[in-house]
This record gives C-alpha cells, sequence and structure tokens, in this order.
C-alpha cells in the first residue's frame, strides 16, 4: 500500500486555552480553524513558520459519539493520504487493524478511522472512495 504521513492529532479539553499555548507558547501559526458537524467538535490547524508539518488540536464536547476527555487520551489520531479508501481499508485490517468508524465524506475527501492493533486511531484521506 502507498501512503504518505500527513499531520497528527492531539486531543484537548480547551481549545482556546490549547491554541494560546501553541501559538503563543511554541510560536506557532494559525493555519485553519473548523467544526465537525459529525462529532459536534471543533479541531484547529497549527504549524511552525516554514513547515509543512501540521499539529491538529481536537476538541470533542462531553455528550456526543466520542467518549469524554481522560488523561492520557491527548494522541487523538495520525493521519495518512492513501490512493483508494476502499482498498487501504482492506489491506490494513488484513494487517490486524480494525474499521473504528465507517468512511464519510467531508471538506472534499473520504475520511475514515481504522484502529491499529492497540486501538491508536488512524485517520484515512482519500479522494477516492
Amino acid at each position: 500500500m502507498n501512503s504518505r504521513f500527513t499531520y497528527t492529532g492531539i486531543r484537548v479539553r480547551d481549545i482556546e486555552r490549547a491554541i494560546r499555548f501553541y501559538t503563543e507558547g511554541l510560536g506557532m501559526e494559525l493555519r485553519g480553524r473548523r467544526q465537525m458537524p459529525r462529532t459536534g467538535g471543533e479541531n484547529v490547524d497549527l504549524a511552525t513558520p516554514g513547515s509543512d508539518r501540521v499539529l491538529e488540536l481536537n476538541w470533542y464536547p462531553r455528550k456526543g459519539p466520542v467518549r469524554q476527555y481522560r488523561q492520557g487520551d491527548e494522541l487523538d489520531h495520525m493521519a495518512f493520504t492513501v490512493e483508494s479508501m476502499g482498498k487501504a481499508i482492506e489491506h490494513l485490517v488484513q494487517h490486524g487493524a480494525r474499521l473504528a468508524m465507517e468512511p464519510f465524506f467531508e471538506g472534499g475527501s473520504w475520511v475514515a478511522f481504522m484502529a491499529d492493533p492497540d486501538g491508536i486511531w488512524i485517520e484515512l484521506l482519500s479522494k477516492d472512495p
């Protein structure tokens, strides 16, 4: 399977506090901010000036499809861009992953979440379903 590591998402308890920390404390720049209708949450893209490596901050409401934040939930997921969503899911299942969230179309891409053999979520992004 051909893939490209895309970004890292971390889960935060207070999105405004996290934005201040990463922008004012670490000098990162706000690159994007959007609502996540599927979960009722919000995510923010940050990067250091001159870098294409993105840190995504994810906040989810207490009530919704994503369980309540617990200490240790900071790493939300890693994201990989793949050529074909269906083929990638099939390939990863054969290597011990399980489908954690069915594919859906959002923001111009197909998105799905897999859980690796240890339960860590991996987001798959593809233009091809």
